[in-house]
């Protein structure tokens, strides 16, 4: 049975990084992971958004990127050291802060790929997905948080689970699986993941490549690449079979895929 986060969306499904900001957004101030947005993604027609996960000193799960304040907010400390009020209040010309309980919230009909940047939100993460587990993606490059997360939310709601995507450890089992040319061991490490979410190169190696993808389509997982923001990229790398794609710019993308792949039309 398909997924609820994947089921009756477009496709080639276009997931919008860290929300989306336009260059007025950015002239006024407005930082990624804000509010403002994840708003303007939402607006932009986006049905995904991919976002990251942090615990604050109190507790609370928002999203953003990086483990300090320093490029977002000019500011030394770091995420897990300061309180939900006082990253309010740093964000309040900035966008604004979200929690992850208010961009589910908010955004009722918005499908969230997250990624579980810190150990410590791992549990917290999956607690407050669970009731919304037909909805979200959970990601992160660490095997061990992705797998905690799931724990936690399939914990908090049995008989649920979110989707998720491969971490490092489970993608280079996926590329030595594939190099071996044994099917068994690609179908064991793609045995837990839904999707395959991996850049087109990582230095000098090609991850994406036509054997990958049909690989991972042999067992129905899904390839997302990351972060494609040039429509002659979208488009190639749709043509060469993949099924989504991570991009700074949703709005274009939506504009050249939605051109390229006109819905249908009905009577």
């Amino acid at each position: 049975m398909t997924h609820g986060w994947f089921a009756g969306a477009a496709r080639p499904r276009v997931l919008a990084h860290r929300g989306l900001l336009t260059a007025a957004d950015v002239a006024d101030g407005v930082v990624e992971n804000s509010f403002a947005a994840i708003a303007a993604a939402h607006a932009a027609g986006a049905e995904y958004i991919e976002s990251d996960c942090h615990l604050t000193a109190d507790g609370r799960v928002v999203l953003f990127h990086d483990a300090d304040l320093v490029r977002v907010a000019g500011d030394r400390r770091r995420i897990a050291d300061v309180t939900s009020a006082e990253l309010d209040s740093l964000l309040e010309g900035r966008g604004g802060m979200i929690t992850l309980e208010q961009a589910l919230d908010a955004f009722p009909d918005t499908r969230f790929n997250l990624d579980v940047k810190a150990k410590d939100a791992a549990v917290q993460v999956g607690r407050i997905v669970a009731p919304y587990a037909d909805r979200v993606l959970l990601a992160s490059f660490s095997d061990v948080r992705r797998r905690t997360a799931l724990a936690a939310a399939t914990s908090a709601a049995p008989g649920t689970r979110p989707a998720t995507s491969a971490g490092s450890a489970t993608i280079g089992r996926v590329l030595s699986a594939l190099a071996s040319r044994s099917s068994g061991l690609v179908a064991r490490a793609l045995a837990d993941v839904d999707a395959l979410q991996v850049p087109e190169r990582y230095r000098s190696w090609g991850i994406v490549t036509p054997r990958l993808i049909a690989a991972a389509h042999r067992h129905h997982v899904e390839v997302h690449v990351w972060t494609v923001n040039d429509p002659r990229d979208m488009r190639r790398l749709v043509s060469m079979g993949v099924d989504g794609l991570v991009t700074d710019r949703a709005d274009l993308a939506l504009e050249v895929l939605q051109g390229d792949n006109p819905p249908p039309t009905h009577p």
